[in-house]
């Protein structure tokens, strides 16, 4: 009887090395990312759509809102519950080229 070769252990790649030890950033955490922008009525909506393909069981009401001093300009701190480092960049990359998005941080 021939026996298989060992299969890596959860977390584990094919090379037998742990991407999860790249990172300081233990997974799952909760993560906040925030993200300034024109002060419009659809950036907050838009914001949090995007948010939430990133984040399907994101808590839309736990986003904190601030204004500017002017007014003119919102930032809005979004936690999500981040899983992977792959999650975290898909997700400033999506924010980043968001023509709403000032900056994201």
């Amino acid at each position: 009887m021939t026996s298989s070769p060992p299969q890596p252990a959860s977390g584990i790649d094919a090379a037998g090395t742990d991407p999860r030890k790249d990172s300081l950033i233990e997974y799952p955490c909760l993560f906040p990312v925030k993200v300034m922008g024109a002060k419009t009525d659809e950036f907050l909506p838009q914001m949090i759509a995007l948010a939430l393909r990133h984040d399907p069981f994101l808590d839309a009401a736990t986003i904190a809102q601030r204004d500017s001093s002017g007014g003119k300009y919102i930032s809005l701190t979004i936690t999500i519950t981040a899983t992977s480092r792959e999650q975290l960049d898909n997700f400033y990359r999506a924010l980043t080229s968001h023509p709403l998005v000032k900056y994201a941080l």
